[in-house]
C-alpha cells in the first residue's frame, strides 16, 4: 500500500472551506470515503454542508447535522451521498445496525467523528482534520488533508489543483458544479467579478487494461489519455475560423485547464427534446466548410512539442465495433462463439475498405448536441461553439455528419436527417465539383452502422463496468438509427449477420 499523502490548507473563513470542499468534490466519485474530524465547532458540518450543496448545485439546500439521525442520504444529480455523524456511537458494532458497516456501496460517504468508528472505516479514504486558528481570526480554520491507500493519489491531485488555481489567480473564485459526461473528466465554473470561466479536470488515465495487442482500449482506438490533444485541437480550430474555447491557463502535465465559457445555449428544445432546425442547419454548414478545407496532420502544442493527429484506421474502427461482441451481446444473454467473431470481423473489415480509401479530414468524433453550444451573438458558422474534440482523428468526412444527424441522446426524425444530409451534399458540391454524392452516401451508411454498433456496446459497458445504467435508455434510439443505415444495399452482409445474431435492446422505461 502506498504511503499516505498529506497537505495543509489555511481557511480564512467558511467561504474558503466551501472552496476546498468543492475542489475535492471535483476529484472524487462513487465509493469514495471522506472523514471529517475536529473539536466541536471546528467546521465539520459546515464542510459537509458545502460539499453536499455543491454536488446538488443548490446553495439553499437544507443540510441538517445528522447528530441524532446518525446518517442522512442524498440522491444528488450525479451520485448518492451519505452524510454520517458518529458522535453518539459508542461501539463500532453499532454501525452495522444502522447500515453504516459496511458503508453503502456506490455512494460517497462523508463521516463526521470518524474516531468513533474504530477499525470499521475502509483503508482507502481521505481524512480531513479541522482546527481552530484564533490567531488569524474568529472564523479561521486549518485543514489537514490526508489520503490513505488509493486515496493518496486523490489528495496529491487536490493539492496540485489548488496550486494551479492559486497560480492562475482563481483560488478565491466561486465554484459552481457542471454536469460531467461519460468520461473521467470533470468540470466546474469559476465565477469572479470580471467574468466566468470553466475549470477542466482531465487526469491522465488509459481506458481499460492492455487487451488490444498490448494497448488499452483508449490507445487502440486513439482516444485522448491526457489533456494535450484538447489544447492542440482547440488552438487548431480557432486558428482556422471555428469557435472552440480559448485556453486561458493550462497545466499540461497535471491535466488542468481554465477555458473560455461558451454558456449553455443548446441545440435542442422541448420535452421530449427535439432539434432546433436553424442551429442544426448551421452545424451542418460548419462540417461542410471544415471538410472542404486542407487540414494539417500535425499541430503545434508548445514551442518545443507538436501533436500528430492519429489516423482513424481500420484496426481502430474494428476495435470500436468489437464492443458489440464484448459487451452488448453478453448483456443481452447471447453467447459469442469463435466462429461468430471471425464472421463479424471479416464482414466489417471488407466493408470498411471503402471509407478507409476516402480522403481524410479532421473527425472531431463526438460532434452532436451535448457538445455544441449556440453562440447567437456571433455570425455564420462561428455561432456553433464546439467543446468536445480531444479525441479528434484523421478519417472519413461522413463520421461527424452521422454524429450530428443521428444524435445518440436526442431523436432526430428521419425526414430532418435526410434534409440536412442533402444540405451538406449540396454545400460540398458547390465548393468541390469532384465531390461524389453517391460515394458519400454509401460512406455515410457505413459509418452510421459502425458508430451505432459501437454505441450499443459502449452503453452496455458503461452500465456493466462503470455503474452508469442511465445510458441504457439511449439504446433503443441507437437501434433505430442502426436499422436505418443497414437498409443501404452496401450493408447487406452486415444486415443479414445482425438479423441472425443480434437481439434488439430492451426498451428502457423512465416514467410510470
Amino acid at each position: 500500500m502506498s504511503s499516505p499523502t498529506t497537505f495543509l490548507a489555511a481557511l480564512a473563513n467558511e467561504t474558503a472551506t466551501a472552496h476546498l470542499m468543492a475542489d475535492l468534490a471535483l476529484l472524487i466519485g462513487p465509493g469514495d470515503v471522506v472523514t471529517l474530524s475536529g473539536d466541536l465547532g471546528a467546521g465539520k458540518t459546515a464542510a459537509a454542508r458545502a460539499m453536499i450543496r455543491y454536488l446538488a448545485d443548490d446553495e439553499t439546500l437544507e443540510v441538517p447535522s445528522p447528530t441524532f439521525t446518525l446518517a442522512q442520504s442524498y440522491d444528488l444529480p450525479a451520485v448518492t451521498l451519505v452524510h454520517a455523524d458518529l458522535y453518539r456511537v459508542n461501539d463500532e458494532r453499532e454501525l452495522e445496525e444502522i447500515g453504516l458497516s459496511p458503508l453503502p456501496e456506490g455512494a460517497i460517504a462523508l463521516v463526521e467523528w470518524p474516531e468513533r468508528a474504530g477499525g470499521a472505516l475502509p483503508p482507502d479514504r481521505i481524512d480531513i482534520a479541522f482546527n481552530h486558528r484564533p490567531a488569524l481570526g474568529s472564523t479561521a480554520r486549518s485543514a489537514e488533508i490526508t489520503g490513505h491507500g488509493k486515496a493518496a493519489a486523490q489528495v496529491a491531485r487536490l493539492k496540485a489543483l489548488r496550486e494551479f488555481l492559486d497560480a492562475a489567480g482563481f483560488s478565491e473564485a466561486k465554484r459552481q458544479r457542471m454536469p460531467g459526461d461519460a468520461s473521467i473528466r470533470s468540470y466546474a465554473r469559476l465565477i469572479r467579478d470580471d467574468g466566468v470561466v470553466i475549470l477542466m479536470n482531465f487526469p491522465r488515465r488509459p481506458d481499460g487494461p492492455a487487451l488490444y495487442d498490448g494497448k488499452s482500449y483508449s490507445a487502440a482506438v486513439h482516444l485522448a489519455e491526457d489533456v494535450k490533444p484538447f489544447v492542440a485541437i482547440a488552438n487548431g480550430l480557432r486558428q482556422r475560423g471555428f469557435s472552440a474555447p480559448a485556453i486561458r491557463y493550462a497545466d499540461l502535465d497535471s491535466g488542468f485547464l481554465i477555458t473560455e465559457d461558451f454558456g449553455s445555449a443548446g441545440f435542442i428544445e422541448g420535452d421530449p427534446p427535439r432539434p432546433i432546425l436553424e442551429r442544426y442547419e448551421v452545424a451542418t454548414d460548419l462540417l461542410a466548410v471544415l471538410h472542404h478545407a486542407t487540414l494539417p496532420e500535425t499541430l503545434p502544442l508548445t514551442p518545443q512539442l507538436n501533436y500528430p493527429i492519429p489516423d482513424f484506421d481500420t484496426e481502430a474502427l474494428l476495435v470500436e465495433i468489437g464492443l458489440m461482441l464484448e459487451w452488448y451481446l453478453p448483456d443481452r444473454g447471447a453467447q459469442v462463439s469463435d466462429e461468430m467473431r471471425f464472421e463479424f470481423t471479416a464482414i466489417w473489415r471488407a466493408l470498411l475498405e471503402k471509407p478507409a480509401a476516402a480522403p481524410k479530414t479532421w473527425v472531431l468524433r463526438d460532434y452532436h448536441s451535448p457538445n455544441l453550444i449556440w453562440l447567437g451573438e456571433r455570425a455564420g458558422i462561428l455561432r456553433v461553439g464546439i467543446i468536445d474534440f480531444q479525441d479528434a482523428v484523421r478519417g472519413p468526412a461522413a463520421y461527424d455528419l452521422v454524429s450530428l444527424l443521428q444524435d445518440a441522446r436526442t431523436d432526430v426524425p428521419e425526414a430532418l436527417e435526410l434534409a440536412l444530409l442533402t444540405r451538406y451534399i449540396k454545400a460540398r458540391r458547390t465548393s468541390d465539383r469532384k465531390f461524389d454524392p453517391a460515394a458519400f452516401a454509401e460512406h455515410y451508411a457505413i459509418m452510421s452502422a459502425q458508430r451505432n454498433t459501437r454505441l450499443l456496446g459502449t452503453f452496455a459497458r458503461l452500465n456493466r463496468r462503470d455503474g452508469k445504467p442511465q445510458y441504457l435508455r439511449h439504446q433503443p434510439r441507437i437501434w433505430t438509427y442502426l436499422t436505418r443505415s443497414l437498409a443501404h444495399p452496401a450493408l447487406s452482409p452486415v444486415r443479414e449477420w445482425y438479423a441472425a445474431n443480434v437481439p434488439p435492446p430492451v426498451p428502457q422505461f423512465t416514467g410510470c
